[in-house]
């Protein structure tokens, strides 16, 4: 079954790729029109195929080893699909759930804050109800997408006078309102800009888009967050390995190589993704362990960035020049490798920083007392 599956999955991909990458957008129509977003969702009906862990594996093995375009829907996919259907309405579930898995509209999450990054207890735009529905005033930043989202689920806070989480909601945020909702592209060392600011003054949201109840967003968000791991980390690792083995391979080129210390490092990056591997292998089937998913963020974020610096320290001097355009006097662009040594800097933040993922584990698994606040 798992052999034909992914002989499907890699006969689809080898279609629909062609020799130029397909726009964001053209390309999640085209998974959507496939069935092929939404395989995790346990309730088919939506334009979704439905499919066994197994088969979500190889999927994604083969999604990544096609080379396929970075997904633009990840979000609604990946965590408000499932959110909706463990926390949703059927009446939000029928509104949301199958333009998300057609392809058609695009989400963002809208969690942190300037004063409240790792802290999501801390979050302070605000959500005043205003007759059928709510008017959101405040701040998000590091919003992917935002500039290419038609939607945004936000945690906002509807009861300022409730102590920290106990205030906060879950609402389904439109994002066409000119005026009322201003997007500014944040600009990284990588010269890209895939994070947002994002200013709501006064932005509609429906009652009716409030996911799990008024007050309750705090256990929505904890349950959206455990599933930023899972099956998309094995995606990740796929992504991790062709990026080490062109690292092997300049190393072998360049005779960096031949020189015992960055050899066995090379060994370590290697052997730490293999159990890498195998941790997300062993805990894709649940069985409530609280702190797989810190421990899984903790392990890949430290590996990822110890390879951006093996990939520097391989290529030597070279690796912090690049070519100028002398005749136009443009600034050289950033290659591959330099990308990803500057993006990995900050994999230890985003995603919810190591110094978080060490205080779940202190506290929810090891049972050691809270810090104090």
């Amino acid at each position: 079954m798992d052999d034909s599956f992914r002989a499907e999955s890699r006969a689809w991909l080898q279609a629909h790729l062609g020799d130029e990458p397909p726009a964001p957008r053209e390309w999640e129509r085209r998974l959507g029109e496939g069935g092929w977003i939404g395989l995790g969702w346990p309730e088919p009906g939506y334009g979704n195929r439905t499919a066994t862990l197994a088969q979500q594996i190889v999927w994604a093995e083969e999604y990544a080893r096609s080379r396929a375009p970075a997904r633009l829907g990840h979000i609604g996919e990946n965590l408000l699909g499932p959110t909706l259907i463990a926390h949703g309405s059927p009446e939000q579930k029928a509104r949301f759930l199958g333009p998300v898995a057609r392809g058609e509209e695009i989400w963002c999450q809208g969690y942190s804050e300037p004063g409240a990054g790792s802290d999501l207890a801390g979050v302070a735009t605000a959500a005043v109800r205003d007759g059928d529905g709510y008017r959101v005033t405040g701040q998000k930043i590091w919003t992917s997408f935002a500039h290419e989202a038609n939607w945004c689920f936000a945690l906002v806070r509807t009861d300022p006078g409730a102590a920290r989480h106990r205030g906060l909601s879950f609402l389904l945020i439109p994002m066409d309102q000119p005026g009322l909702i201003e997007i500014r592209p944040i600009r990284q060392m990588t010269g890209t800009s895939e994070f947002n600011e994002v200013f709501f003054d006064g932005a509609r949201a429906l009652a009716a888009h409030l996911v799990g109840g008024e007050g309750n967003g705090w256990r929505v968000a904890m349950s959206l967050l455990a599933l930023e791991r899972g099956v998309s980390t094995l995606v990740q690792q796929i992504g991790f390995a062709e990026e080490l083995a062109e690292v092997v391979r300049t190393a072998v080129a360049s005779g960096a190589a031949g020189d015992p210390v960055l050899r066995d490092r090379l060994v370590r990056q290697w052997a730490e993704l293999r159990t890498m591997r195998w941790n997300a292998l062993r805990t894709l089937g649940g069985g409530g362990d609280t702190g797989a998913p810190s421990v899984a963020k903790l392990l890949w974020a430290g590996w990822h960035q110890r390879l951006g610096e093996l990939a520097m320290a391989v290529r030597g001097p070279v690796a912090a020049t690049g070519p100028y355009d002398w005749s136009e006097h443009r600034p050289y662009e950033l290659d591959p490798v330099q990308r990803m040594f500057l993006f990995s800097r900050a994999d230890t933040i985003y995603g919810g920083s190591d110094e978080i993922q060490r205080e779940i584990i202190a506290e929810r698994v090891l049972g050691l007392s809270r810090e104090p606040r």
